[in-house]
């Protein structure tokens, strides 16, 4: 029993897979199948460690990027993917897998060439409302495919596309409140805002959040999660606008926040702040109020249409980004809190939105593929 996971290896394609293959091997096990071997293939491993707990083999695959504007770069990168694909088939070959699960991106393109070329059965999932390059063009010939939002039904032929929801660790999904405030050192009688950065930190946020932080200081305490790139620029000018601040110790920026406290965040803060990628979902999870800004040029507006999808339930506000003003972000912030009905509109919408159990519901329809045509001893 053979699987091979692919993706773009961003952490919007890395930790849904991971939540996947932890739902395949609690099957498998309870179901007394033989032990997957499962492969992830990507650029980059992007978490070692956690490839390592799952017992997955990563191969490196080569795979350039095309951009939608004029770059040398694309010239380059299209001799990498042409070599990724010829490395992706002799690899694939060599394990020939049972099935092929994507999550898209430029670094599955190469994996999923070379299982069309085997006939190797190929199943994706689609995370966004308007699906990428990648997806848009398996979409066409994939045996399975499995979406995140309604919206994206349409962009797929009919027939072999189910909404599953977003797979989403299982270790991320509830919320801890005990000992929460402890460990952030905070008062619980303060509300507290989560600005959410993502793995890579988002700079238009990290700003604006600087713009206003002697303002947010008054009211709130705020969990800033930067990302790795601007963790010495936010701390340094947030230690340098708080100097003489009586209420500096209500600002914590992290350049990374791992599973546990990620859910300490989820459990203390009455308000999420956040890009429009996959990180509505574990918002969504949380049953949590937030603002949602997304990114302006992303692949085919994908981030606005996330957002705007989202807000449809009631569950966010949207600040698109030539809106994202210190004064109006501040507004935002103080109406969604100081409004107990409107917070709890947002807590139900954001409820109604997740659909449990996506790793899950993927997890057998891939085993049901292996199993139609492997045969167990």
């Amino acid at each position: 029993m053979k699987i091979i996971f692919t993706g773009g290896g961003s952490g919007g394609h890395f930790y849904p897979i991971i939540a996947i293959a932890e739902s395949i091997q609690k099957i498998s096990k309870e179901k007394k199948l033989i032990t997957p071997q499962m492969y992830f293939f990507a650029p980059t491993p992007y978490n070692q460690g956690l490839l390592y707990d799952h017992n997955i083999e990563y191969k490196k695959v080569t795979a350039g990027k095309v951009r939608r504007y004029f770059s040398l770069l694309n010239f380059t990168d299209f001799f990498k993917t042409i070599w990724g694909i010829f490395g992706a088939l002799l690899d694939v070959f060599d394990i020939y897998p049972d099935v092929v699960f994507s999550k898209g991106g430029y670094g599955s393109f190469p994996t999923v060439l070379a299982a069309r070329l085997l006939r190797i059965p190929i199943f994706i999932h689609e995370s966004d409302s308007a699906p990428g390059r990648a997806n848009k063009w398996a979409g066409k010939f994939a045996n399975h495919i499995a979406i995140s939002f309604k919206e994206a039904f349409s962009y797929f032929p009919k027939g072999k596309v189910s909404l599953t929801g977003q797979p989403v660790l299982e270790e991320r999904l509830a919320p801890l409140t005990n000992g929460a405030a402890e460990f952030f050192d905070f008062d619980e009688s303060i509300p507290t805002i989560f600005v959410m950065g993502g793995s890579q930190g988002a700079e238009i946020i990290n700003n604006i959040i600087l713009d206003i932080l002697p303002d947010l200081v008054k009211d709130f305490q705020i969990i800033h999660q930067t990302g790795a790139l601007n963790i010495g620029v936010m701390k340094e000018s947030a230690a340098a606008i708080l100097l003489e601040n009586p209420n500096r110790n209500r600002y914590k920026p992290f350049e990374y926040l791992n599973s546990l406290e990620m859910r300490m965040a989820a459990g203390v803060a009455g308000l999420v702040i956040s890009r429009a990628g996959s990180t509505i979902f574990e918002i969504a999870s949380w049953q949590k109020p937030s603002i949602i800004i997304p990114i302006t040029d992303s692949n085919n507006n994908h981030q606005i249409k996330n957002a705007f999808a989202y807000a449809k339930e009631g569950a966010c506000a949207v600040l698109q980004e030539e809106n994202l003003k210190p004064h109006i972000l501040l507004s935002e912030i103080k109406r969604i809190i100081e409004n107990k009905e409107l917070s709890e509109k947002m807590k139900a919408g954001a409820k109604n939105f997740f659909k449990a159990g996506a790793a899950n519901e993927i997890a057998r329809e891939i085993l049901s593929i292996v199993l139609s045509h492997e045969k167990l001893e």
